[in-house]
């Protein structure tokens, strides 16, 4: 895997990417707070038969930090120009992770001519429970980080030993004062605020191509939007990780990797 830059409406999109130009394309997509870094044990085991473009979504690791733009339009625009610029002129399976599986729904919704296939991890329409703001109490949570953690090692004994939480370590940047996440709190919250203003069922009902919904036993997302989500699509695949929450692929990445290389290849 090899690190490019490109640029859109001057924003920077860095993005790794990896296996034979010709092969086809898959597009990895992180969650909120997260980075392309997460996805590269994934990405690795895909280079041999696909072509993998695993981007920093803007707001996150090495792609601009603070831009201006944090509509879920622009997240799905970054996505279709990587897949234009780095996908070979072909529609590529896209899978994404908690807000990454929501950017890649919307994507296969509004341009079905880019995506061949669908993998949504513990992603879902979006919208949320009147009266709770969670975007508020997930930029709170950011913001409490007792920032700079003076070593990895700090850092995990404040986050936990969970996997998430060594990835996020081990993806802290270094500063003058210490290490720091590649994420700003406020940005985050702005970002995932647009995700739970609307729950987004025309689109998912719009989405055309073949769809896999994957599900950690202990995740988040509702039964009554699962139910819902299977309902209204009953041609969809449905598939849950045992042993797993909502960083899934993190828990148990064999079994994560076992169910896309499926979905990839059926």
């Amino acid at each position: 895997m090899h690190r490019v830059e490109l640029r859109r409406d001057g924003v920077v999109l860095s993005c790794l990417t990896g296996g034979p130009p010709a092969a086809p394309p898959v597009l990895l997509l992180h969650g909120l707070a997260g980075a392309g870094a997460e996805l590269l044990p994934t990405a690795h085991a895909l280079t041999g038969d696909f072509r993998v473009i695993v981007p920093d979504q803007r707001a996150h690791g090495h792609s601009t930090r603070r831009p201006a733009d944090l509509s879920r339009d622009a997240y799905v625009a970054d996505a279709a120009f990587l897949l234009d610029a780095l996908g070979g002129a072909r529609p590529a399976a896209v899978a994404g992770q908690s807000m990454g599986g929501h950017t890649a729904m919307l994507l296969a919704a509004h341009h079905p001519e880019l995506v061949s296939s669908l993998v949504m991890l513990e992603a879902g329409v979006g919208g949320t429970s009147p009266g709770d703001d969670y975007p508020a109490r997930l930029g709170r949570w950011f913001a409490s980080w007792p920032l700079p953690f003076p070593s990895a090692a700090a850092a995990v004994s404040f986050l936990g030993t969970t996997p998430t939480a060594h990835a996020w370590a081990a993806d802290l940047e270094q500063h003058p004062d210490g290490l720091r996440p590649r994420f700003d709190a406020d940005m985050m919250e702005a970002a995932i605020r647009p995700v739970a203003a609307e729950a987004r069922w025309a689109q998912w009902q719009a989405v055309r191509a073949p769809t896999l919904l994957i599900r950690g036993e202990r995740g988040t997302c509702p039964p009554e939007e699962d139910a819902r989500m299977r309902a209204l699509r009953p041609g969809v695949r449905y598939a849950t990780i045992a042993d797993a929450g909502h960083d899934a692929h993190l828990d148990q990445p064999e079994a994560w990797l076992t169910l896309l290389r499926a979905a990839l290849t059926g």
